[in-house]
């Protein structure tokens, strides 16, 4: 979306004056800002988190931190925002799966992605693509879909693993495609592409960024990719729509604070990291970490969790994916 300057400039200042004079600010203080992210350290995602705080640090004047707290597939670091005071000190910074999907995925969920939390924004996208193997003849997913109808022993697919994204988009490409395709689960891409250059699998879905160095050399073939867009990282490939197949998705990166923290303070933050994203050297090293850098309002991200819940349940459905606990 684009605003005109003199009008993102006046509402710029009347937050910036909003904020100054409500309570919110006597809140905050000086006190660090926690940024919770729900996963290891040592992943892009982490490293994200820390890129974001660094550049978070001079608009709001305070220090950020980033804690990692793990487990139970990102729950307890989501539950542990949850729990937080709703003060604007502790946010969220998660992949879409923990807010989008896993209320599909688990029984029992012990948090509420929409009534625990407000948004603050999307801040990066990934989406997915499918390769095939050097003993694959196809050039284009039609005539993927030709050759596995032939060959019906080799209609198998890895992912990185059962219950992931990939795994669930593949589920919907073979619904669309009228394929009875066997899934392999792998413990992460690099494994799933070891076979996959080997010809011990025939077909891979991973993110597209993970497939870049083996395609282009020649070793693998991207068929398509996920998104609405071309991939900026493959823009001579098709997405999946342009190979006439009627399926999108693709992950994201999104902040949220706990439910009930004051207006004044969400603002004062999506400001903050919508600015941070919008840094040249942010934008490039999202795009070095294979993320498209985005940063929308608090709104467009509580649309896109909301349409990414209904994309994602019926190819969870579908799957039969069963989690441990």
């Amino acid at each position: 979306m684009t605003f005109a300057r003199m009008p993102l400039l006046a509402v710029s200042i009347a937050a910036a004056l909003t904020w100054l004079a409500s309570p919110a600010n006597a809140q905050l203080g000086g006190d660090p800002v926690r940024i919770i992210f729900p996963f290891a350290a040592g992943g892009s995602g982490d490293a994200f988190a820390r890129l974001l705080a660094e550049h978070m640090r001079a608009s709001l004047d305070q220090p950020i931190i980033v804690e990692n707290r793990t487990g139970a597939q990102g729950r307890l670091g989501v539950q542990a925002v949850k729990a937080a005071e709703p003060d604007g000190k502790t946010i969220l910074l998660t992949p879409v799966a923990p807010m989008s999907v896993y209320q599909h995925v688990y029984k029992v969920l012990v948090y509420d992605p929409v009534a625990d939390f407000v948004p603050l924004s999307q801040v990066a996208t990934f989406d997915f693509a499918l390769a095939v193997g050097p003993q694959v003849p196809a050039k284009s997913l039609k005539e993927l879909v030709d050759w596995v109808k032939a060959n019906p022993n080799q209609g198998t697919y890895g992912t990185p693993a059962a219950g992931t994204l990939p795994h669930f988009f593949a589920v919907s490409f073979a619904q669309a495609a009228g394929l009875d395709l066997r899934h392999v689960g792998y413990r992460g891409s690099a494994a799933a592409l070891t076979d996959l250059v080997a010809s011990q699998i025939p077909i891979v879905v991973t993110t597209t960024s993970d497939v870049l160095e083996q395609h282009k050399a020649q070793r693998i073939r991207v068929l398509a990719t996920s998104d609405k867009q071309r991939s900026p990282f493959l823009p001579e490939i098709a997405t999946f729509r342009e190979a006439g197949f009627n399926i999108e998705g693709t992950g994201w990166y999104g902040l949220f604070a706990p439910a009930k923290t004051p207006p004044a303070a969400i603002n004062r933050l999506s400001t903050a990291i919508i600015a941070a994203v919008n840094m040249p050297q942010v934008r490039e090293r999202l795009l070095a970490f294979g993320l498209v850098p985005t940063g929308t309002t608090p709104a467009e991200l509580a649309k896109i969790q909301k349409s990414d819940s209904e994309l994602w349940a019926p190819a969870v459905k579908a799957s039969g994916f069963t989690p441990e606990q």
